[in-house]
């Protein structure tokens, strides 16, 4: 009954935005160096003799200095603030009661009771975000630090987390927390569920981080349905979902689920005990679909933050569908080019991932010498048949971003919401333009939040230099194609620093 310690990573959608939302069209999504840990263990080594009807659950957030308190009756699950509740967190109280539910749903007599039993000794929750998930534009300009991934790794790991107040304008609005849309609340969600579910003995999670030796992949499939299922009645809506998968299985290609699947089962019934709700979920016909993808070799990920407020994508996600409402026709035409974009750059990328598996030499070649070169240079290093392969990749690839971007821009014109606003279309032509820059774009929805690039070799200490004198912070995010996993300890005794420390190891 030790405790258990769990991680999962956040991400970022590089292609598929909006469209994803719709089976059977496919995003490409990027898990991440940034994790979300949850820490998992009792709270009494005792049982108290009167407590056989309830369990005592609390849930600390250190960054936020925050803890709750809360009763969770082990006959019909539900659950009851004690402390203040301005410390609510859906997405945790939802992931106790599914988690617990689909314990007592899938063990037999014997290991109901020894469920109960552990149970009674409380669940103490500790919840605990990479520095990534968070913005720290401010703190870093209040230090009079330079716009660089330098400062950010000279905070210590897991900072207190503060908010934006120039939108709390003493009313009675709640203060955001201040995002860099890496997705925390997926990967919160995730470590919570997976460490419940290992804590319980419902899962027994690998702590391989090598995702091709992952032995588990049934229990994954558990994690990743309770997961699903709090993570979408937390947010109050059946969303497309790629975020949790990815918090699972690492860095990927994704088609949705059905929502049937979690909207048919009376989940959030008060009439239906919750133990059968979620006997329906895990016997559910789960169809998502889920392909192995990563970046092909040699090439990096960066995350910029251009330091203008994150935007809501519930809003410009429901303007979107407003205006495929208003105009069938049009939207139609938009997605499907937009999809054919999103299709011909999987395809150049792959193209690339097979190129440098069977002509390594020529593959290496290239990447070096146009991570030095503006891309409009590149074709003139097509000196023989074997690397003129690669340019034609890696100029396609180009080619359907812009593809992807201007029919973005166009939605989001069409939809009057910003998309790609004007700051970012010329930030990200600029990008584009580099040496050594492959992509460029905004991840997810779009909106103002982040941009991103994936550059070539060592060219991304360029982009961020630029970026920096353009007031944008690239991030210290990197691609990680590991998903949820078991950690050996606590990462706060465990020696984990922020993402700098492997960047000298590399």
């Amino acid at each position: 009954m030790g405790e258990v310690v769990s991680s999962a990573p956040g991400k970022v959608l590089m292609t598929g935005g909006y469209l994803i939302l719709e089976r059977p069209n496919a995003g490409l999504v990027l898990s991440t160096n940034a994790r979300f840990y949850a820490i998992v263990k009792p709270i009494h080594h005792e049982i108290k003799p009167d407590s056989w009807a309830w369990t005592d659950v609390r849930l600390t957030s250190p960054q936020l200095s925050r803890e709750a308190l809360y009763k969770l009756a082990l006959k019909n699950l539900t659950i009851q603030t004690v402390s203040p509740s301005d410390t609510r967190n859906p997405f945790v109280e939802y992931a106790v009661q599914y988690s617990v539910a689909a314990a007592y749903a899938t063990f037999d007599h014997n290991k109901k009771e020894l469920l109960h039993k552990l149970l009674l000794h409380g669940l103490d929750i500790t919840i605990l975000g990479g520095n990534d998930f968070y913005s720290y534009r401010n703190e870093i300009e209040r230090r009079g630090l330079p716009l660089t991934p330098e400062s950010l790794a000279t905070l210590p790991p897991f900072s207190s987390i503060t908010f934006n107040t120039d939108d709390a304008d003493g009313g009675n609005c709640k203060p955001e927390v201040a995002k860099t849309g890496l997705g925390s609340s997926a990967a919160m969600t995730m470590a919570v569920v997976a460490a419940l579910l290992h804590y319980l003995d419902v899962v027994k999670l690998s702590s391989s981080k090598d995702h091709r030796e992952r032995k588990d992949v049934a229990d994954l499939d558990m994690v990743h349905k309770i997961a699903q299922t709090a993570h979408c009645i937390a947010q109050g809506k059946v969303g497309s979902g790629f975020d949790v998968s990815s918090a699972v299985y690492g860095s990927q290609r994704y088609v949705r689920f059905s929502p049937e699947v979690i909207s048919s089962t009376k989940v959030a019934d008060i009439a239906v005990p919750l133990s059968d709700g979620i006997t329906e979920i895990i016997k559910g016909n789960w169809d998502h679909d889920t392909t192995e993808f990563s970046l092909p070799p040699l090439m990096s990920l960066l995350l910029g933050e251009p330091g203008t407020g994150g935007s809501s994508t519930p809003s410009m996600v429901g303007a979107v569908k407003k205006w495929q409402k208003s105009d069938p026709q049009k939207s139609l035409d938009t997605w499907t080019r937009l999809s054919e974009a999103n299709s011909a750059l999987e395809m150049q990328l792959n193209l690339l991932s097979k190129l440098a598996k069977e002509q390594w030499n020529a593959y290496k070649s290239v990447i070096d010498s146009c991570s030095m070169l503006r891309p409009d240079k590149w074709i003139e290093q097509a000196s023989e048949p074997n690397k003129e392969a690669v340019i034609k990749a890696l100029l396609g690839a180009k080619e359907a971003m812009l593809g992807i971007r201007y029919h973005m821009r166009l939605m989001g014109e069409a939809a009057g919401v910003p998309i790609e606003p004007e700051p970012q279309t010329q930030l990200l032509d600029a990008t584009m333009n580099l040496e050594g820059v492959l992509l460029a774009g905004v991840p997810g929805a779009g909106g103002f939040d982040a941009v991103f690039a994936v550059t070539l070799g060592d060219s991304s200490s360029n982009v961020t230099k630029v970026w920096s004198s353009l007031n944008v912070l690239a991030l210290l995010v990197k691609e990680d194609p590991c998903g949820v996993c078991l950690e050996k300890a606590d990462p706060r005794t465990n020696g984990i620093t922020s993402a700098v420390s492997s960047i000298h190891i590399e």
